[in-house]
């Protein structure tokens, strides 16, 4: 299995370096100005890359996770590529969709996806993390909801403070890359 996680992760970085990476003058969600960006969108709405999300996230998930949940939406089709994996693995976990907005109407909800237990155990997931502020919010909504945030894991880390952060608010934080992987693997090809 290590081999083929490998394998996977490689062919992830490739496509990472491939579709989501660019280099330019570019001003992120958390207003920093940054000379390259990642859209993570280019990776995990494609097939391969959802199913190689999928699979390396879902392995990097603790065996008390009860729910995946991110922010709408980057986090979309992250948090729906891992719960079809775990359903593959006989082992089905709901994936939530948290609003930055209440919805307008009906139940005026944050929160979208089944209802788990009271006190469940959710990861919450991102594609590429920054300042660490967007997962917080995920974070906070799911605490308001009565449920209990293990960790937080993301695609990519910038490495611009967000790891840190999330230390500082005693969250466990993991990524599967890092920007120095992706410019490392971008400056090979």
């Amino acid at each position: 299995m290590e081999n083929n996680s490998l394998s996977l992760k490689q062919q992830l970085l490739n496509m990472f370096v491939e579709y989501a990476y660019q280099e330019g003058d570019f001003t992120l969600s958390s207003g920093q100005k940054s000379n390259f960006y990642l859209n993570g969108k280019q990776v995990t709405l494609r097939a391969q890359g959802a199913l190689a999300v999928g699979k390396l996230i879902y392995e990097m998930l603790s065996p008390q996770a009860q729910g995946v949940a991110g922010l709408t939406l980057g986090a979309d089709p992250i948090v729906s590529a891992v719960s079809v994996v775990s359903a593959y693995e006989n082992n089905p976990i709901p994936a939530l969709i948290i609003r930055k907005e209440a919805k307008g109407h009906g139940t005026k909800a944050y929160i979208e996806g089944p209802n788990l237990p009271p006190g469940a155990v959710v990861t919450v997931l991102e594609d590429v993390v920054t300042t660490g502020k967007s997962a917080m919010l995920a974070v906070e909504r799911l605490i308001d909801a009565g449920y209990q945030v293990d960790k937080i894991i993301s695609l990519v880390d910038r490495q611009a403070g967000g790891a840190e952060f999330y230390q500082s608010q005693g969250l466990e934080f993991e990524s599967i890359f890092t920007i120095a992987d992706i410019q490392a693997k971008s400056k090979e090809k």
